[in-house]
Parts: structure tokens; sequence; C-alpha cells
């Protein structure tokens, strides 16, 4: 028997087996973006337009194909389109829609439920995206109640300015200029201070970390996200 024939019985075709065929808009959503790194292709725009080679170097492990069909798949599906930067750049890179990027929420959601596993290690590569979203999700407001700054990440290619207001934080990839404080390291080393508890200053003797601007603000900005207990703890 053919496979067309037995498909044709069982009414299990490839693009049947892929979907879930129900009606539950959570159902439809990981229809979307549930496969295996399509989330993650879309976190890697949260920050804005990257070309393919930039979010291939956010995603370890991802292979070429892989990752252009995913691209394809989330232009399909509306999620995120493609264009080319004007000259001199004139090359093409890959952005969300505004509907792609209501996606945010989710994984702010996510991304502090999955903080509770006693199994999460946080010790595997982190993207500058990954970092920039953590610090949006895991910000205590009472803790960063009356503090404006701006604060300037630089991580690796990727330059971040974070703004704190009187316990909001938002984020936008911008240039550095007029900060009240410039943090440049991995995201992984930045992680390690504000998430790990290591020391800034021994960050910095060994060269892993450069701080510019105020140093007490840098002191008290890396205690503004604490994380959640672990479930079961």
């Amino acid at each position: 028997m053919s496979t067309v024939q037995l498909e044709n019985i069982t009414g299990l075709s490839e693009p049947t087996r892929r979907r879930y065929d129900d009606a539950c808009g959570a159902a439809h959503g990981l229809d979307l973006v549930g496969d295996r790194w399509s989330l993650l292709v879309v976190r890697e725009l949260m920050l804005g337009p990257r070309r393919f080679g930039a979010i291939r170097a956010g995603l370890p492990g991802i292979s070429a194909n892989v990752l252009t069909q995913k691209l394809d798949a989330l232009e399909a599906a509306g999620v995120l389109e493609r264009r080319r930067l004007p000259p001199p750049a004139s090359t093409q890179v890959y952005e969300l829609t505004p509907w792609g990027y209501e996606t945010r929420p989710i994984f702010q959601v996510l991304g502090r439920w999955a903080a509770r596993s006693p199994h999460h290690d946080p010790t595997l590569p982190l993207s500058a995206a990954s970092l920039v979203l953590s610090l949006t999700t895991m910000i205590d407001p009472e803790r960063a109640r009356g503090l404006h700054a701006r604060i300037g990440l630089r991580l690796g290619a990727e330059s971040v300015l974070i703004r704190l207001d009187d316990g909001r934080i938002d984020y936008a990839r911008d240039h550095l200029d007029h900060v009240d404080l410039l943090l440049e390291a991995a995201p992984p080393v930045l992680a390690a201070a504000i998430y790990g508890g290591q020391p800034l200053a021994a960050l910095e003797a060994a060269g892993a970390l450069k701080l510019s601007g105020d140093r007490a603000l840098a002191v008290r900005f890396v205690t503004l996200f604490p994380l959640p207990s672990k479930a079961g703890a």
C-alpha cells in the first residue's frame, strides 16, 4: 500500500499531523509558534530587525536550513516580515509585524513560570534578546520605585538602552548616548552579576565587564531583578 493511500485511509497527512485541529485559541497559537525553534526565532527579533546571520548567532544549535524554514513559516503566518534596508546597507532583514510584537507578554509569563523549575540551568548559552526580555520579566517594581535612569547595555554586537521610570522598565535598540550608566559585557557575564550575585568589581578585575558612569547606580541596578522561588521549595 502506498503512503498516499495510507494517508487517505487514516486521514493523517503530514499537514494534519502538525496541526491540532482544535478551536481553542491556545491550540491555534501553538499551530503558529509551537514548533521547535519557532518561538525562539520570535524572541531573537524582539529587539528589532535583524539579519539572518544575527538571528542564527543567537540560537546555538539551529541549522541554516531549519532557520530558513522557520522564518518562511512565521512570515506566511503573518508573525514577521522581511524587508531590505536602504543604501548603503542594502541588506535583507527580518522584523516582527505589530501583531508579532504582541507575543512579548508570552515570553514574560512563560519565562517567570519556567524560572521556578528546579531543573532550569542558568549556565546554558544566553543571547542578548534573552537577557533583555528577562529584565523586563524579573524586575521588582518596589525595588525600582523612585528610580529614573537611562542605562546602556553593550552586549557584544547589540546595543540596548534600558529606561527605568519609577518602577517601570522598557528597552530600545538605540545609540547609547547620554546614559547614566554603561555596562559592557557578554550576556552570560551580565546575567551572572544580576542573577548569580557575582560582584561587579570581580568581573571588572577579570576583564569580563566594563563599567562606565554612575557606579552606585550599577550596584543598585543588579539588585532589581530577584528570581522567583523554586517550585516545591
